[in-house]
């Protein structure tokens, strides 16, 4: 990857980018990756490289387990890259990916950043399991080759209680969450409305929605606890789609998350618009984030930056 004397956007993954052996040729290569393996693994009490060697998928999907672990990745590629003198000109993050950012940016080390990964992990698998006990497995599905505005018609049309947008990935991806017994009933009228696709998504819960809204309560002391300092670098925010201008505004956006849509399709607009960078890193497992960038027909190129071989190769 020649992106050397580059200034470059960092776009982080958030859940459902997760597998198994993911960040441990970081691990590997990076001194300070490996820093990062052992503060994450005290904080969550988790022994992250064992759990990353060994974890099967439904392990991985867990929320609490994800939560800490997809955010160590993203933040162990940072260190790999700037080793490498690739510093980040720009920060956003997709979802969960919202709080390597934060990091990445300056907002909050790497040691308070993993501990409100794990809590907030916590506090979301709290939420899921009550949710569970009264309609089983709630979760999220996203939905192709609608848009955005079709499917919010539909939603308004339909009235399926307990299901609601949660990420507005393109124009022609947005990705719902809900209860068990409504993803179950919406998705044969999505593909009557037209839907090419709708693929259930590996995440443990209906995230970005108003069934969180315990998770918000539990996380809210611990976040209100936490120092946020003002952006070094220009960050975006998931919830408005534009930037992130103080500390402030960031832990306010930060509760706001749990609840509040993904609005990706705004946050690329606005990266683009506002510039300051030559080509964006995918800087997390996956390549989900480069993908949905290709449909902003922008000239900036979107790499991935997940594993030593994308960055090296």
């Amino acid at each position: 990857m020649d992106i050397q004397g580059k200034k470059a956007a960092f776009l982080f993954p958030g859940q459902g980018a997760q597998y198994r052996g993911m960040g441990l040729d970081f691990y590997e290569k990076s001194k300070k990756a490996r820093e990062l393996f052992s503060l994450c693994s005290d904080i969550a009490g988790i022994a992250m490289k064992t759990l990353l060697e060994t974890a099967d998928d439904e392990t991985l999907k867990r929320t609490d387990v994800s939560q800490p672990a997809i955010t160590l990745v993203n933040l162990a590629a940072v260190a790999f890259l700037e080793e490498r003198g690739v510093h980040p000109a720009a920060a956003a993050g997709f979802s969960l990916g919202e709080y390597a950012a934060l990091a990445a940016a300056g907002v909050v080390p790497a040691e308070d950043c993993f501990r409100l990964v794990t809590e907030r992990g916590k506090a979301m698998r709290q939420a899921v399991d009550d949710l569970e006990r009264f309609d089983g497995s709630p979760g999220m599905a996203a939905v192709i080759g609608l848009s955005p505005e079709k499917i919010a018609e539909l939603l308004a049309e339909w009235k399926i209680g307990g299901l609601f947008t949660a990420n507005i990935n393109s124009k022609k991806q947005t990705v719902v969450s809900g209860a068990a017994s409504a993803l179950t009933q919406a998705e044969p009228l999505f593909k009557a409305a037209g839907a090419r696709r709708f693929i259930r998504l590996a995440v443990a819960g209906p995230f970005h929605s108003p069934l969180m809204a315990g998770a918000v309560e539990q996380f809210k002391p611990f976040l209100e606890s936490a120092a946020f300092s003002d952006p070094r670098i220009a960050l975006y925010s998931n919830v408005t789609g534009a930037l992130i201008t103080s500390g402030a505004e960031a832990k306010s956006l930060a509760l706001r998350h749990l609840v509040s849509p993904v609005q990706w399709v705004a946050e690329e607009r606005a990266l683009i618009e506002n510039g300051g960078f030559d080509v964006a890193l995918e800087t997390g497992p996956g390549a989900v984030l480069a993908g949905l960038w290709r449909d902003t027909e922008s000239s900036i190129p979107c790499l991935a930056a997940g594993t030593v071989q994308a960055i090296e190769g």
